[in-house]
């Protein structure tokens, strides 16, 4: 269940001291990824922290991290098991996101930590994460159209739940390669908070970032990682040179990541893994595709799944070229998240054959994800085989991969 506000986690979370400096990062796309590059850089300069990311890709306790490595089961069971205890004593009626953000935050304060990375979950102004007290630096990445049944149905009114994290006095990096509307709402709902703006520059690091192979929306969220790290923490002032090495090493599953399928198909090239699941990660995806996959006349081979609702219309025109191929799945459910559904295979391999792909050469692999990376391993042969639509597809195939 998704129901908005701040009361029940306020309640929740009011027997937690807040003892860290929160550093709040709120987006449509890009946000994870900005929360994974902040983590780096407190590591390399000998900082303690705790991350809070959503969704969980195979355990649910695998969305907190603490310098750098997930909490282990117990750890994450003996702080929930008290934040539920509050719940039912309190009578509160907490969603389930709520108690995972009580819990997550339990744990930060037990840690002892000096930073919380804490990623919003949905919008902003009333998403559970936002009872944050001591926020040191707000981020917000790039904004796009999604879950407007909740945030609204134009992108300045999502902009303005999303600018709800802000806090009076306290600097908000800003994605400079949004919209012109989103930062003028970004920008007059500062005015009115109390709040600087900052803009990070690409210019002096796109060249250097670019020779080390980072792709040009990565380059935009660790600019704005970077930024958020130097208002944070003012006396740890460094160059983002300085970074790199530990950035390179950091993986972030689901986004643009190589994955061995050889356990489960025999293949011997790896595959592309990605959560792109709206209209704009599907476009960074397909800048990728067109740069480092696609070669003339080759058709690309895709694993298709999706949550219903979605704009797989949207998605499906920015990613599939004609004579491509396409398995489509259902993934698996969702551990703590039992409202979230996934689209009829059927019903995305006709979204599918709008967009130049032959169903002759189309599969719907029901609920065998098995099967559907079987088909797509077999049928691309040597050529790209791309896995995207949904970060929960994402979880179902880690997950398959780590039972094995």
């Amino acid at each position: 269940m998704i129901d908005l506000g701040l009361a029940r986690v306020g309640r929740l979370v009011q027997h937690t001291p807040q003892t860290w400096k929160a550093i709040h990062v709120a987006g449509t796309n890009g946000k994870g990824s900005i929360c994974a590059y902040l983590s780096a850089m407190l590591t390399a300069s000998g900082l303690s922290w705790a991350r809070f990311t959503s969704p969980h890709l195979i355990d649910r306790w695998d969305c907190i991290a603490v310098n750098g490595k997930p909490v282990s089961e117990a750890v994450f069971r003996d702080a929930e098991d008290v934040v539920k205890l509050r719940d039912r004593e309190d009578r509160v009626g907490a969603t389930e996101f709520e108690l995972l953000t009580a819990t997550a935050f339990e744990i930060f304060h037990r840690q002892k930590v000096q930073f919380g990375v804490v990623e919003v979950g949905l919008g902003g102004k009333l998403d559970a994460t936002n009872v944050l007290k001591h926020k040191a630096v707000t981020v917000i990445s790039k904004i796009g159209l999604d879950h407007q049944s909740f945030l609204g149905n134009t992108i300045e009114e999502i902009s303005l739940q999303k600018a709800g994290i802000i806090r009076p006095g306290v600097p908000c990096v800003v994605d400079g390669s949004n919209q012109p509307s989103v930062l003028k709402v970004i920008e007059a709902h500062a005015r009115e908070v109390g709040a600087d703006v900052h803009y990070p520059s690409t210019q002096s690091i796109a060249e250097l970032l670019s020779r080390e192979n980072f792709e040009p929306h990565q380059i935009q969220n660790l600019a704005c990682a970077h930024m958020a790290f130097r208002l944070a923490c003012p006396d740890q002032d460094r160059p983002l040179t300085d970074f790199l090495p530990a950035i390179k090493q950091m993986q972030w599953p689901g986004r643009l990541q190589k994955l061995d399928l050889y356990k489960i198909t025999g293949r011997q090239q790896k595959v592309l893994l990605d959560g792109a699941h709206n209209p704009q990660s599907a476009e960074v995806l397909a800048g990728y595709v067109k740069r480092h996959l696609r070669r003339e006349g080759q058709p690309v081979t895709w694993v298709l799944a999706a949550t219903q609702g979605k704009d797989m219309d949207g998605i499906f025109s920015l990613l599939l070229k004609p004579g491509d191929r396409v398995a489509a799945v259902r993934f698996g459910p969702v551990d703590g998240m039992p409202w979230v559904k996934p689209a009829d295979p059927a019903d995305l391999l006709r979204v599918a054959s709008r967009h130049g792909v032959n169903s002759e050469i189309s599969h719907a692999a029901g609920d065998d994800i098995k099967e559907a990376l079987s088909w797509a391993s077999q049928t691309a042969g040597d050529g790209p085989l791309v896995i995207a639509g949904s970060l929960y597809l994402v979880s179902s195939i880690l997950r398959l991969l780590h039972e094995l």
